[in-house]
């Protein structure tokens, strides 16, 4: 039987296929649930918290439940509930570097700037986190390739389905593979760490 490595304070590291999947599961469903307050409260929130109230409690909620669902994949000193502070970090980071294009550039270049820059923040906020900088851009390029397929396949799945169910699948799809790419990510920089 194959030994799995271990992190930085002797726990053994899970495999990556475990990380895939609970990461991508767990990260799906924090994912619908945050998507399914725009998909039923977009104009209710937009009316009561403004655009950039309405973005920063989405970021929160992402936080929170992502946060949640992906705890359990960190070792050594990150693990729960000081990996809210790891992951909020991160997160937050990305949501700063992908609604700032977005916002300046607006459409495709928007969104593909925002997908590159959120990953590469995200990345980064991890590698520093877990003491991997060397390892930053392959964290960041594992990150911006899971979040890219998520996000314009989700789109696309949107537009040929629309209504409250296509806005349902975006965030199904988009959960479902940055979640994954969050996993991937998480144990790439755990077993750097151990190695």
């Amino acid at each position: 039987m194959m030994k799995h490595p271990e992190s930085s304070d002797g726990r053994e590291v899970a495999s990556l296929q475990r990380y895939l999947l609970t990461g991508g599961v767990g990260f799906c469903l924090a994912s619908l649930c945050v998507v399914a307050t725009v998909a039923f409260a977009e104009r209710w929130m937009y009316a009561r918290l403004g655009l950039y109230g309405a973005y920063l409690v989405w970021t929160a909620l992402f936080i929170l439940l992502g946060g949640g669902a992906l705890g359990s994949l960190a070792a050594g000193r990150w693990r729960p509930p000081r990996f809210y502070l790891l992951f909020g970090l991160a997160f937050f980071a990305y949501a700063v570097g992908w609604v700032g294009a977005y916002f300046t550039l607006r459409g495709a270049a928007g969104e593909w700037v925002g997908s590159l820059a959120g990953s590469l923040l995200m990345g980064s906020v991890f590698a520093l986190g877990f003491g991997v900088l060397r390892s930053a851009l392959k964290l960041s390029a594992v990150l911006f390739v899971a979040n890219s397929v998520g996000y314009f396949l989700g789109s696309a799945l949107n537009d040929a389905v629309g209504a409250r169910a296509g806005m349902l699948l975006w965030g199904a799809v988009y959960g479902l593979f940055l979640g994954a790419g969050l996993g991937a990510a998480l144990h790439l920089a755990q077993v750097r760490k151990a190695t």
